[in-house]
């Protein structure tokens, strides 16, 4: 994976103000469809496409819901109370802001990263994908107030969606992320929306086995698991290629926020990312791999694809892919531009 593509601040000013746009919405609409504005402005200027983002802003609008009211003040002493309670969305918001404006963010972060990694499963993944996202942009340029106020916004929305995965069975150990990928079993039932389907879980392949503990070795294994979450794409996104994505992008936004945690959560960090994309994969990959072509562009012109093409969850994916970018991943890219409908 190649961690210096596209490091650099945006300059332009345009990630600020689409943030600063979207900070006047909820996290959500219809009651649990997930706002991935933030999520999608901000690949976009990261990859080079910031004159497009206020027009697709634009086109995304109708999506967006004012913020709900406040309820009751999410406190130190009463937060395990409202911990996972979606009707307290704007309290979570209004809490998070307060500690972003008194203490550092990275404090703030490592303080609840342990206590919202076992709901990582809320809001289908994309609560911790908004985070994955905020993180990345706060480590690598300056901290302005749209950005601290964007993450704890996804931090938040996390807060407030937090969903434990149900117990699970430990079944045989599978010796690589892609082995383990393929060994896990779908739900029973694969419709109706992602709850149902997540609540019919019940085991999950063992992996990665015999970890030394050392945090290093937690990072190559997550690796391992985007590039092979991605990978699998190629051959299954056909099964649900709006939701599958999820099965790559969840980790993704863990790796993403793994320099900006002590690294005694990084292997926590791995296990829950385990969860989230086995997970994902069990609700919606289909028994059968498709044959998919090789990319026909480079990496910047399946960016540029993707941002053309408009749909959100192709957008993220594709920089998720790049973040990969070896052949198999541009062509998961360009899987995802042919399976998901254009919007623009």
């Amino acid at each position: 994976m190649d961690d210096t593509r596209n490091t650099a601040d945006d300059t332009t000013g345009t990630l600020d103000e689409a943030l600063e746009r979207l900070h006047a919405s909820g996290p959500e609409r219809n009651g649990w469809l997930s706002n991935h504005g933030p999520m999608a402005v901000e690949a976009l200027v990261r990859h080079g496409q910031a004159p497009a983002v206020h027009r697709w802003l634009d086109h995304y609008s109708h999506k967006l819901e004012e913020m709900p009211d406040t309820s009751m003040r999410v406190t130190a002493e009463n937060w395990r109370e409202a911990l996972g309670d979606p009707r307290r969305i704007a309290d979570w918001t209004v809490y998070f802001e307060r500690q972003t404006a008194e203490r550092p963010w990275l404090d703030v972060l490592a303080e609840w990263w342990p206590r919202l990694l076992p709901g990582i499963a809320a809001g289908a993944t994309h609560p911790v994908i908004r985070v994955g996202h905020s993180v990345r942009t706060l480590l690598v340029g300056e901290a302005t107030a749209p950005r601290i106020t964007e993450l704890a916004h996804g931090l938040g929305y996390w807060a407030a969606r937090h969903q434990p995965l149900p117990a699970l069975t430990p079944l045989a150990p599978a010796p690589t992320a892609m082995a383990a990928l393929d060994a896990v079993p779908p739900v029973p039932a694969q419709d109706g929306g992602i709850r149902d389907r997540l609540a019919q879980l019940t085991a999950f392949p063992v992996w990665p086995q015999r970890l030394t503990g050392d945090p290093d070795e937690a990072r190559v294994r997550l690796t391992e698991l985007v590039r092979a979450a991605t990978h699998r794409f190629a051959t299954h996104g056909h099964g649900e290629p709006v939701m599958l994505v999820h099965a790559a992008t969840a980790p993704n936004a863990v790796l993403r926020a793994l320099p900006a945690l002590p690294r005694t959560l990084w292997a926590p960090s791995l296990e829950a990312a385990w969860a989230a994309s086995a997970a994902v994969t069990a609700a919606y990959s289909p028994a059968e791999a498709a044959p998919y072509a090789p990319a026909d562009a480079s990496a910047d012109e399946l960016f540029a694809r993707a941002a053309a093409h408009g749909d959100d969850h192709t957008i993220k994916f594709t920089d998720t892919a790049l973040d990969i970018g070896d052949e198999t991943a541009l062509a998961a890219a360009l899987r995802s531009i042919e399976l998901n409908p254009p919007v623009l």
